[in-house]
């Protein structure tokens, strides 16, 4: 089991992912906004310009013993689930740090989670390259499986 922080250690952590995201921002122009969750959260929203997708957005989450990350991918497919279903299971076979799931109203989540203790700015910008390669590498092939007949000739 992780290791469980401290408010004085979460609110020490909290200050530095806003500062390292902060600093993402202004060296890379992919990313167009960083904003934060409700008053309270500790919950932050980095949200990317992208060329396959149009946006990415991944929410990161801080709690008392893991960083949870994840984004939205694509909404349920219309057609060809099971297909769909199995291309991002077997991706997840390739995938370090991240997983795709199924989330509410069926929708393609990609999601994951690090232990505070490894929580840092090199991970955090992995994580969130990750997540958005994986997007941008994944979202044409599985759009048109779950959505077929709209993208028919």
């Amino acid at each position: 089991m992780s290791e469980l922080f401290g408010a004085h250690e979460l609110d020490s952590l909290e200050g530095h992912i806003t500062h390292w995201l902060l600093s993402m921002k202004e060296r890379n122009e992919t990313i167009v906004a960083v904003d934060r969750g409700d008053i309270g959260e500790r919950r932050w929203y980095v949200r990317m310009r992208g060329e396959e997708k149009e946006f990415t957005t991944v929410w990161l989450t801080l709690g008392q013993r893991t960083l949870r990350y994840e984004t939205y991918v694509m909404p349920a497919p219309e057609e060809n689930a099971e297909q769909l279903y199995e291309h991002v299971l077997r991706r997840n076979e390739s995938l370090v740090g991240a997983h795709f799931s199924i989330g509410i109203e069926d929708a393609i989540f990609l999601r994951g989670e690090l232990p505070l203790r490894l929580v840092d700015e090199q991970e955090i910008d992995r994580v969130i390259g990750t997540l958005y390669a994986t997007v941008e590498r994944v979202f044409p092939v599985i759009i048109r499986i779950g959505f077929a007949s709209r993208f028919a000739d």
